[in-house]
């Protein structure tokens, strides 16, 4: 570089700015490191742009920030480093260049400089000289021939941009005879797996199928450096050895490659191109540069885009002659998909997610300052409570918050004009019943709400009746009400015809619910009591009944009683009252109690009872008067515990006698404190307790004593009351729909005997009771019906006497109504043996809510009803053996299915078995494949089963040829029901006819397989060149005389040119011992080697011919011209070129050229070679053939070389300028020399 040449930015940019230092154009070295450096007013994030794209932190770039100090650092530098670079900090960008420095070399000595005052400083030498080849014998000569060839054939030099290679193989030369090693290697620190690697010679030849004498590939791994080496070596190298070679390592399926050149020091170059690998071209130096200045060709890009049908013309064209080897490639190519260059990771193609729940889409992009964007069925997604975005490195995040079912769509992710879709399914949770029904009973004419509760709101529900669907008819029967998560079914004024099982179903669960309509019974509680009274006191008629709404009529001896003065009628609840004042004579009678609307009458009578006194002297004796109300046929007065004991004797005597009242010991006198009172008046003694209890039944005794005597009176006392409860009852058996119930009499009942019990059963997980009986229930043993299968029950009883209805028991174990299984199904006879047999059946076709616990076999004797289990418990199988069977006994068998509500009826034989082994006929069953000649190769194991029957057990021989089977080459296993022939490690003296027969006494049956054992073919016969004509080769040979044990199925016949001794493949599969060789070189001499080929594969060796074919050159032909009819087309042709121009930055630019041609030519514009027609930047007009394009203010990065391309049926025609723009300010680079300029 020259000592004046400064640095300068691409452009200014505007006064106001974000950056307080801004980065410079530099220029380095290949392999150094550069580092641009800025300074912000704030803190804030930069970006760092390579040719307009966005550069993330690598091995190749890092990048830092520290405040608002930034920093770009580009480590080992290479030849496409050399581009324009920009740094954005808000709306503030700035622009910068990277130019590359190339190392100077010593020009040959005849070799005139440009610029004599100008001259070049010496190239520093390098401080470690690249290590060189292992076996090179010849000096390094680097500098004379490659430095004449194209930079496209030159060794790749180039820093390794992947970090793969720490060494790559560089170029040599080797004398003829000598040997020469290349060395490349891999830095395996950061590989998961060993790299693969390929050494390949021009473009395609892979090297690792030529391994041989000449050729040998190594490799080695270091575990303390954890480098892999591999290893070319080339020995008694050959002239045909020279060429380009490359070595491709790939990990992950990235591959890289390192090219290097090997030259024979003794011969001209010869030429390295993929299409002459077959033979040389020898050109000397000023044909060979000439040629190389000709624009590179990339076929593999033309053959891509070619038809199949072209492929044969363009492989010609371009000096392809290993078409099957282009085949593969090409194949490969096609299938290589085009990755992503903005997403690292991309959605998935689908997500479910429950609704509720929540999600999160994830990607991950190349660039980690990349603007994402989010869309919902096209239209952009905002963030919000629901949508968040999350950032983290090169990850991207979308969270869905409590996803609903319009979040299910069609989700895209896009970054500039990449994207990537996805969908998500939003999916219902099922609907769970969280509180069930609850059975009901009720009046007839009530009515009736059966609720439950789902686990979500405005879930739909299924309403059934009996397994009928619900539904609102005109009469308004059913009703259905929701409530959030509350879902009722109202049935108004309930009839008999509404009985049933009730069910509501959800997606989820369902729920059953009974419901029981009685009609209405009405209860007496309370009986009218007959009454006894004196004159002028009161008579009170009570009675109590269940329905607190019915009326009543009150009748004196059928005449209805009316409300006076003295007579009250009142009606409180369920309580019903007649009350006299001042009884009188008259009132005497029958009174009758009838509620309406009921056919039944309550009855009771009043006594009156007259009080004569008589004149008595003054010393009357005491004398109890027994003749009182409450006293039984014994003389026993009953009371109910709880109610009021009230004892009215009337007495006489003068004077007045005192009265004692005792029981047993215990005396009670007047005016008594607690429960019992005593109470004295004249003419009578009142004794009463309050709220009688168990302990206060006996016998009472009443003592009254005057002056004049003492009388003595018993009174027997019984309390009754309602029974105790009874203890909790036990279930003797269930059913489907059923239980028996068992229970024990209640151990004290009450002193009155039971009359009967009531029994109410609930679902274990509810809390209502259901009564199943209204009228007592005079047994202990109970069948309940009208259950649900598989729902869990509780039992409780009542007992119930005169008095009324005792406690509940507590409630029974828990139980399940089910029921049987049904029998099992196809039970027949397997098997039978003189002591055994075997039975088989199948499943119940109906096995219930309940488990099936297993399946119990009995038999017995024919005539016999004593079955005997044949098993001591249950089996789960469906098949069994029962052993120790009597011989010639006839037997009858049966098999029940168990579960938990017992066994099912029995599933029986149609007649009884007689236990005795049935003679069975040998019989072979011979495989399918088994029937047809069986094929193996050398070597491989031969293992035949072929199975039989018979019995007993038939004896098996096995032949081959009419001969007995050696036992040491052949293991054969016999078993009762196959026999296996085995042979480990196969040879063709294996081959044959096996035979097989199995014999049971005089009977027996045979079977024989065909084996035949194949090998790879001998070499062909007698190869020989019949004829030599143009361009084609007429071979002829014989068939091998070994082949192989199996039909020959084609050949492979395979060309060499004699210089270069590389085989290829002309035919594959031919049938014929004849073929044609066509389109062979001119002037080249061909070898020809013939492969047979039978069904195990290509015969380990060739035929190779004697003599060898070689193509004469042909002389030229004249062809006499052949005259037309003018052709008025004429192909397109510029008449005025476009001219190379200089434009200034910033302001439009026009390039101009006129064309003609017939027809019209369609015109298409290029820059440095790439298509500009859709390019907005540019504007293309055309006018009466003159063509224009305008580049709209156009920046420095708009120079190159601009072509102008016309096309029509005729022809086509290309002209080109280059454009050069420059900067509104002059670099002072511009005022140097040219030459130098351009050296730089």
């Amino acid at each position: 570089m020259h000592p004046f040449l400064l640095t300068y930015p691409a452009f200014l940019t505007p006064s106001v700015s974000a950056f307080t230092k801004k980065p410079k154009t530099q220029t380095a070295e290949i392999g150094a490191t550069v580092i641009f450096e800025a300074e912000t007013e704030k803190p804030v994030k930069v970006r760092w742009l390579r040719d307009s794209k966005d550069i993330a932190s690598s091995y190749k770039y890092t990048i830092s920030a520290e405040g608002n100090l930034h920093s770009l650092t580009i480590n080992n530098i290479a030849q496409e480093d050399a581009l324009g670079y920009a740094v954005i900090a808000g709306m503030s960008k700035v622009k910068f260049e990277l130019k590359i420095k190339e190392s100077e070399v010593k020009e040959p000595e005849k070799a005139v400089s440009p610029d004599p005052a100008v001259a070049e400083p010496k190239p520093e030498e390098p401080k470690e000289a690249p290590p060189a080849p292992t076996g090179s014998s010849a000096p390094d000569t680097s500098g004379t021939v490659s430095d004449c060839l194209p930079e496209s054939h030159r060794p790749d030099t180039r820093q390794d941009l992947t970090g793969l290679f720490t060494e790559k193989p560089q170029s040599g030369e080797v004398n003829v005879g000598e040997n020469i090693t290349f060395v490349a290697r891999v830095c395996g620190e950061s590989l998961l797996k060993k790299p693969s690697v390929k050494w390949i010679k021009g473009k395609w030849m892979d090297l690792a199928s030529k391994s041989g004498k000449h050729l040998q590939l190594k490799e080695h791994y270091d575990r303390n450096s954890k480098v892999y080496t591999f290893e070319m070596h080339i020995i008694a190298a050959k002239a045909n050895f020279a060429g380009a070679y490359r070595c491709e390592v790939s990990s992950r399926d990235k591959p890289v490659c390192s090219c290097f050149l090997v030259r024979d020091s003794l011969l001209s170059y010869s030429s390295t191109d993929a299409g002459e690998d077959s033979g040389e071209l020898d050109f000397n130096l000023s044909n060979q540069i000439h040629s190389f200045t000709e624009p590179e060709v990339d076929v593999w890009e033309i053959l891509q885009n070619a038809p199949p049908s072209e492929y044969e013309k363009i492989a010609f064209q371009y000096g392809i002659t290993d078409l099957r080897g282009m085949l593969k490639r090409l194949k490969k190519m096609k299938k290589e998909e085009k990755k992503s260059a903005a997403f690292l990771r991309k959605l998935d193609p689908a997500y479910q997610v429950e609704k509720g729940h929540k999600i999160k889409l994830q990607i991950e992009v190349a660039n980690p300052d990349a603007e994402v964007k989010w869309l919902k069925n096209g239209q952009e997604i905002h963030p919000t409570g629901r949508y968040i975005f999350e950032s983290v490195g090169n990850k991207r995040f979308l969270t869905i918050n409590n996803c609903t079912l319009a979040d299910d769509a069609a989700y895209t992710c896009t970054i500039g004009e990449e994207k990537t879709v996805t969908e998500l399914f939003v999916k219902e949770p099922p609907v769970l019943i969280v509180r069930n029904l609850e059975d009901q009973m009720v009046m007839k004419g009530e009515r009736v709400e059966f609720e439950c509760e789902v686990s979500e709101e405005g879930a739909q529900v299924k309403w059934e009746k009996d397994g009928v669907e619900l539904t609102r008819d005109e009469s308004f029967k059913y009703r259905f009400k929701k409530d959030g998560c509350k879902h009722v079914l109202i049935i108004n004024d309930v009839t008999k015809e509404d009985c049933g099982h009730y069910r509501v179903k959800t997606n989820g669960g369902q729920s059953f619910a009974e419901l029981m309509v009685q009609e209405k019974q009405l209860e007496v509680y309370q009986n009218i009591a007959d009454l006894t009274v004196k004159a002028k006191d009161q008579a009170v008629f009570k009675c109590e009944v269940s329905d607190e709404n019915v009326k009543g009529i009150w009748y004196k001896n059928g005449v209805e009683v009316k409300p006076d003065a003295r007579t009250h009628i009142t009606h409180i609840g369920r309580i019903h009252k007649l009350t006299i004042d001042d009884v009188k004579p008259e009132d005497e009678g029958d009174y009758t109690f009838v509620p309406e609307g009921y056919a039944f009458n309550l009855s009771a009578k009043l006594n009156f009872l007259e009080v004569k006194i008589d004149f008595v002297p003054r010393q009357d004796p005491p004398k109890i008067h027994l003749d009182c109300m409450g006293r039984t046929a014994e003389s026993t007065i009953l009371v109910v515990a709880g109610n009021k004991l009230r004892l009215d004797v009337p007495i006489t005597g003068d004077p007045a006698p005192t009265v004692v009242w005792t029981k047993g010991e215990k005396a009670y006198m007047d005016n008594s404190d607690g429960r019992v009172h005593v109470e004295s008046t004249k003419g009578h003694c009142i004794f009463t307790i309050e709220g009688a209890e168990r302990q206060d039944e006996g016998v009472y005794s009443v003592i009254v004593r005057n002056p004049a005597g003492e009388d003595t009176a018993d009174i027997n006392v019984k309390v009754v009351d309602v029974p105790d409860p009874p203890e909790a009852p036990r279930i003797l058996s269930v059913g489907e729909d059923s239980c028996v119930v068992q229970w024990d009499p209640p151990l004290f009942d009450g002193g009155q005997p039971v009359i009967g019990y009531v029994l109410e059963r609930k679902k274990k997980k509810s809390y209502r009771w259901m009564r199943l009986n209204f009228d007592p229930f005079k047994e202990t043993t109970y069948e309940a019906k009208r259950m649900i299968e598989g729902v869990p029950y509780e039992m409780r009883v009542y007992a119930v006497n005169a008095i009324g209805m005792s406690r509940p028991s507590a409630a029974s174990q828990p139980f399940v109504p089910v029921a049987p299984t049904s029998e099992p199904t196809g039970l027949c006879v397997d098997d039978i043996s003189d002591t055994t047999i075997s039975l088989k059946w199948r499943p119940p076709e109906r096995i219930g809510s309940a488990e099936l616990e297993g399946y119990g076999v009995e038999y017995c004797k024919e005539g016999s009803d004593e079955w005997i289990p044949a098993f001591p418990s249950l089996t789960e199988s469906t098949s069994v053996i029962v052993c120790d069977l009597p011989t010639g006994e006839k037997m009858q068998f049966r098999v029940r299915a168990y579960n938990m509500a017992g066994p099912s009826l029995p599933a029986t034989l149609q007649q009884a078995v007689t236990i005795r082994e049935i003679m069975q006929r040998p019989k072979i069953w011979l495989p399918r494949n088994l029937r047809q000649t069986l094929i193996k190769k050398v070597g491989e194991t031969i293992n035949l089963v072929i199975p039989f029957q018979g019995k007993p057990r038939p004896q098996v021989t096995w032949t081959k040829n009419d001969e007995l089977l050696d036992p040491k080459q052949v293991s054969i296993r016999n078993s009762d029901t196959d026999t296996i022939l085995f042979i480990r490690k196969s040879e063709r003296k294996d081959s044959g006819k096996y035979e097989v027969q199995v014999q049971i006494e005089n009977v027996q049956d045979r079977a024989s397989v065909n084996i035949q054992i194949v090998d790879l073919p001998g070499p062909p016969q007698n190869l020989k060149v019949i004829d030599v004509w143009g361009f084609n080769v007429a071979l002829e040979w014989k068939p091998p005389k070994d082949n192989g044990n199996c039909d020959i199925t084609g050949y492979t016949i395979q060309k060499a040119d004699k210089k270069t001794m590389d085989w290829y493949t002309v035919y594959e599969q031919y049938r014929r011992t004849n073929c044609v060789v066509s389109d062979l070189i001119m002037g080249n001499e061909y070898m020809f080697r013939v492969y047979a080929m039978n069904m195990v594969g290509l015969s380990p060796e060739s035929f190779l011919s004697k003599d060898s074919a070689y193509i004469q050159k042909t002389g030229i032909v004249y062809k006499p011209p052949s005259y037309k009819e003018h052709d008025f087309s004429e192909a397109p042709k510029f008449t005025h070129p476009l001219v190379s121009r200089s434009v200034i930055a910033g302001y439009n630019a026009t390039l101009s050229c006129s064309v003609r041609g017939i027809p019209k030519p369609k015109i298409t514009w290029y820059k440095n070679k790439m298509d500009i027609t859709n390019e907005a930047k540019y504007r293309m007009f055309s006018n009466q053939g003159v063509l224009t394009l305008e580049i709209r203010k156009p920046c420095p990065f708009d120079g190159g070389v601009y072509m102008c391309k016309a096309v029509n049926d005729s022809g086509e025609d290309i002209i080109e300028c280059k454009l050069e723009v420059r900067c509104k300010y002059m670099p002072l680079t511009q005022k140097l020399p040219r030459n130098l300029h351009s050296n730089s």
